[in-house]
């Protein structure tokens, strides 16, 4: 699985490590990210720069993060957008609703304005 975690601070940062982000990952990630805002952490980083190809299924988990960790008082922002993954964001309009960055330092900022 090349699904790598890391905990900076108290942001987790999720860095996905795939050309193709697919219903096969996806479990995964949504496992480790539940864990994560389970043990009480609310903020969170998907890094999706070296993926080329986002699922459904895979942007689903995403989606319903987002709902999670808002409930939790938290956010969710987004890093790395290739030209693919950025064209479903814009098509599902999705765009609108999470916070993107190019680089993951600007990301881990934010959380800290």
């Amino acid at each position: 699985m090349e699904i790598i975690e890391e905990v900076i601070d108290d942001i987790v940062v999720e860095i996905i490590n795939l050309d193709r982000a697919t219903i096969s990952e996806a479990g995964d990630l949504k496992e480790k990210l539940m864990a994560k805002i389970n043990l009480g952490y609310k903020k969170v980083i998907i890094d999706l720069t070296e993926v080329e190809f986002l699922d459904s299924t895979f942007l689903g988990v995403i989606v319903g993060t987002l709902k999670r960790v808002a409930k939790v008082g938290g956010d969710l922002k987004l890093v790395g957008f290739r030209p693919n993954v950025r064209s479903m964001f814009e098509l599902t309009r999705l765009f609108r609703v999470f916070e993107s960055y190019s680089e993951l330092q600007e990301a881990l900022k934010s959380f800290h304005k």
